[in-house]
């Protein structure tokens, strides 16, 4: 909280985003100390009390053009979050007048580049495969899990566990998310999807985030799905996936899941030193 002390009188700036309905907090901490606890996201993610987020994002500097640090609702940590990082990387892009940058996080580096038409892509590297990567609790056939409904289990950074079903809009998703993200067989919890195969190259799918809830669009989820599906051979290396908040692209390459869609820069604001004190 020492660090937090410069701000408790100059208030602390922040940007407002989203990704297809899926919503941030960014906070761009290159040009100041910033000292974000669990305590503080999850009282800036309160949608009453604070400002509100499904995940909240920390912009720093690093060895390569920034390193970002995620934060989910409830003040837990993750080390990827897919559409924040294209939000961010957009608005560096903009900054910079650069169409291609690179941008670390505790997944890995990550690179990003404009894809035209407003579109942002970023490699989000290859999937988490075995089953002490993801990571589960022990030795386990990733591609069907011992779950009812046999879902598909990956890692982007951060765990996934994929549901195909016949209708997705048919799963209480509120019930069926929060039920099998503290399944025993993943020690970190999960993020939980539900999937329809609409085609060869088209997914609907429904998310439910660790840490979160029922969130409009998840990148990282989008990836671990579109991955699922083609180890599954439902669909090919390449995927338009329908969310409730629109639509993304997610191509798997051998150089790694690159995932393309909108971003959006809704406002800048700051955190007033009164509602700071409070945190303190």
């Amino acid at each position: 909280m020492r660090a937090m002390q410069g701000i408790f009188t100059s208030g602390l700036p922040f940007m407002k985003m989203h990704g297809l309905g899926n919503d941030f907090v960014v906070v761009d901490a290159r040009a100041q100390t910033v000292e974000i606890t669990p305590a503080i996201a999850q009282a800036v993610g309160h949608r009453h009390f604070g400002v509100g987020f499904d995940q909240l994002a920390v912009i720093e500097n690093g060895a390569a053009d920034a390193h970002l640090v995620f934060f989910n609702a409830d003040g837990s940590t993750s080390a990827a979050c897919g559409n924040a990082t294209r939000c961010i990387a957009r608005f560096l892009m903009e900054e910079t007048g650069r169409s291609e940058l690179t941008l670390t996080t505790e997944r890995g580096t990550l690179h990003a580049r404009d894809a035209g038409d407003g579109l942002t892509s970023v490699n989000m590297g290859q999937p988490q495969l075995d089953w002490h990567e993801i990571p589960l609790v022990k030795e386990t056939d990733t591609l069907e899990l011992p779950i009812e409904g046999a879902p598909t289990a990956t890692g982007m950074g951060n765990p996934h566990c994929t549901f195909f079903v016949e209708d997705a809009e048919a799963i209480p998703l509120a019930e069926f998310g929060s039920r099998y993200e503290h399944h025993p067989l993943y020690p970190e919890r999960t993020n939980v999807q539900v999937a329809q195969i609409i085609g060869p190259d088209h997914i609907r799918m429904r998310v439910w985030e660790r840490g979160v809830g029922i969130t409009l669009a998840s990148g990282s989820s989008s990836c671990a799905t579109a991955v699922a599906a083609a180890r599954r051979g439902l669909t090919g290396h390449k995927v338009q996936i329908d969310l409730d908040g629109g639509t993304i692209w997610v191509d798997w390459r051998d150089d790694g899941v690159w995932m393309t869609g909108p971003t959006c820069h809704v406002f800048s604001g700051t955190l007033t030193p009164e509602f700071l004190r409070t945190l303190g």
